[in-house]
């Protein structure tokens, strides 16, 4: 069988290019025991992709010059020697940016496309889903009446942490690029306001937006807009950091937020979420989620881009033009 897949051709300065990727048609391997073969339908598109092309120590290793670029999947399973799955399962997976992925049956999830559409896995009940609800509810520990201020509160990430917050009976600030962004913020995901950073006049406009200050904020972004967070945060705020996208195409190194005596001021914490230091509870996670999908308390948005696999650099670059609202997702087939 036929599989067009994208590989890391170039470890890129900046922003990535068509440069960075090697397009290449191969066959699909014979299956060993215990694997399975994954025509993959959709693909996300996560700001982590970015660092993943970094050499260097992160939290996860680099993607190889050569190799598949990495990708979290959802798609139906093909053919199967493993005991758990069979022809016509759906399921998620890291399977690479690729039309058809085998994996070993030890690292697929089988999903119920019933329930929510397929992209959701890889959304509100996936890996960004779950980086919310870790990170503000493990990390943030927000409380009833306590105001959560989110970045990139379109985003995939930002979405789900501020619906969250909402259910934890918070009162809930996002901050968004545009007008359009800052209304689906606030009129389809029911946070209480959205600051436009784009306008200008950032504190200003978070100081009247969080009249009583900032108890936790879930940054996204990282740059200016965290450090201008840093200046209205309450005692005991707690600051998490999940990503930092306004950084991630940058020449040079950022300079660190000058604003960090605050923490101490406050007696704030500050710290970092990796969705992957969750996995034991991951079950548990879903199912709760699962049941706010249900209740209608957890809009599952997709932002779903055609033109198959390679439309991936095109795509990928969605993500910081800031034209994505909600989950990207690519479709493949």
């Amino acid at each position: 069988m036929n599989n067009t897949r994208i590989n890391l051709l170039a470890r890129p300065i900046g922003n990535p290019t068509p440069e960075c990727w090697d397009i290449e048609e191969v066959d699909t391997p014979e299956l060993q025991e215990n694997q399975v073969l994954v025509q993959v339908q959709y693909l996300s598109i996560d700001p982590a992709m970015r660092g993943w092309m970094n050499e260097g120590k992160s939290y996860v290793r680099p993607v190889r010059i050569g190799e598949v670029m990495r990708a979290l999947g959802a798609g139906v399973v093909v053919e199967s020697k493993h005991a758990d799955f069979k022809a016509g399962d759906s399921v998620t997976g890291i399977t690479g940016v690729q039309e058809y992925a085998v994996l070993d049956g030890k690292d697929l999830v089988k999903v119920d496309p019933n329930f929510v559409p397929l992209p959701a896995y890889l959304g509100t009940l996936g890996m960004s889903g779950l980086t919310a609800y870790f990170g503000l509810l493990d990390t943030g520990q927000p409380k009833p009446g306590e105001t959560v201020l989110v970045s990139g509160a379109a985003g995939a990430v930002g979405s789900v942490v501020g619906q969250i917050a909402k259910i934890k009976g918070c009162r809930v600030v996002g901050i968004a690029g545009g007008d359009e962004k800052c209304k689906y913020v606030v009129e389809e995901l029911g946070f209480d306001a959205c600051v436009d950073y784009k306008t200008g006049n950032l504190r200003g406009q978070l100081k009247e937006a969080c009249p009583d200050g900032i108890d936790v904020y879930f940054d996204n972004v990282g740059g200016e807009i965290l450090d201008t967070a840093l200046t209205l945060i309450n005692m005991k705020a707690r600051i998490v950091i999940c990503g930092a996208i306004s950084q991630y195409n940058a020449i040079q190194k950022p300079a660190g937020p000058s604003n960090y005596m605050s923490l101490l001021v406050n007696r704030a914490r500050m710290e970092g979420i990796v969705v992957f230091d969750n996995a034991a509870n991951y079950g548990k996670a879903i199912k709760e989620m699962a049941g706010w999908v249900a209740q209608g308390k957890l809009n599952a948005k997709v932002d779903v881009t055609e033109g198959g696999i390679k439309a991936f650099q095109d795509t990928f670059m969605k993500l910081f033009k800031g034209e994505n609202i909600g989950k990207l997702v690519l479709k493949v087939t």
